[in-house]
């Protein structure tokens, strides 16, 4: 299988996820939204957010706990997920998720939901 083949597998892994994913790379710009990030963030911008800064939708606070993350992810290539935040509203947990090249360099992350609602549709339900 090809690099691109391969990319398109991973795309389609992040495409069908029914959470939000946001990735971003180490300058903190957004460079990739799945569908359900577009449609959860489009009073946001939606898809226009894709090449801006991460950085801008958050407050202070939060940029220097981002900014930690991120150097914490650098200082071991066994530093790869945090629990950042617990969404009651929602019922979710909130993690941020290192990503590395082939070598274990780190370069960007994502934000990873966690739903812990039990699973309502029936097994294996075609309808």
């Amino acid at each position: 299988m090809n690099t691109k083949e391969l990319s398109q597998f991973f795309k389609s892994i992040i495409d069908q996820d029914r959470c939000a994913v946001v990735i971003c790379n180490l300058a903190h710009e957004i460079i990739y939204m799945n569908p359900t990030a577009v449609q959860r963030y489009a009073k946001r911008g939606g898809a226009a957010l894709v090449g801006q800064s991460l950085l801008d939708c958050h407050n202070a606070q939060s940029v220097a706990m981002i900014e930690k993350v991120v150097d914490w992810f650098s200082q071991s290539i066994e530093h790869n997920i945090i629990y950042t935040f617990r969404n009651e509203k929602e019922n979710k947990d909130i993690y941020m998720v290192a990503l590395r090249d082939e070598d274990g360099t780190l370069i960007g992350y994502y934000e990873k939901h966690e739903y812990r609602d039990v699973e309502t549709g029936g097994l294996y339900d075609f309808t």
